[in-house]
């Protein structure tokens, strides 16, 4: 029945701060009609919801800092390069380079932290 996701949405503290940190990681921001905001990337998107302003419906307890996101990142680019590109821009890592099992197989993954403190995993699929 379940074919993909479309999307997911995070409520955040400031929306700058996530704009920026989610961007900085090639996402592309775009404000939606009725004061919407989202973070496009491939054929999904994050939806954005401030703090106390949330859309309705939403989730019971929705709050910053509860989600645990894995992306992949782009076919061909080493997350060790990944890994470099966060610290430039100030990013800490929180754990990384290591093998982890994702819906398709194994990867290598590094971990972060959002503005938010969303635990965000970054990962490549491992050739098997």
């Amino acid at each position: 029945m379940i074919a993909s996701l479309d999307h997911l949405v995070l409520t955040v503290r400031d929306l700058d701060a996530t704009v920026k940190f989610y961007t900085a990681l090639g996402m592309e921001y775009r404000e939606l009609s009725h004061g919407r905001r989202a973070l496009h990337f491939g054929r999904q998107k994050i939806n954005l919801h401030n703090l106390g302003k949330e859309f309705e419906p939403k989730a019971s307890l929705a709050m910053p800092g509860t989600a645990d996101l894995c992306f992949l990142v782009e076919e061909g680019l080493a997350i060790e390069a990944v890994a470099k590109k966060l610290a430039d821009l100030g990013v800490n890592l929180l754990l990384g380079p290591v093998q982890r099992e994702g819906a398709q197989g194994p990867m290598m993954s590094i971990y972060c932290r959002d503005p938010d403190g969303n635990l965000v995993e970054l990962s490549q699929p491992l050739q098997e």
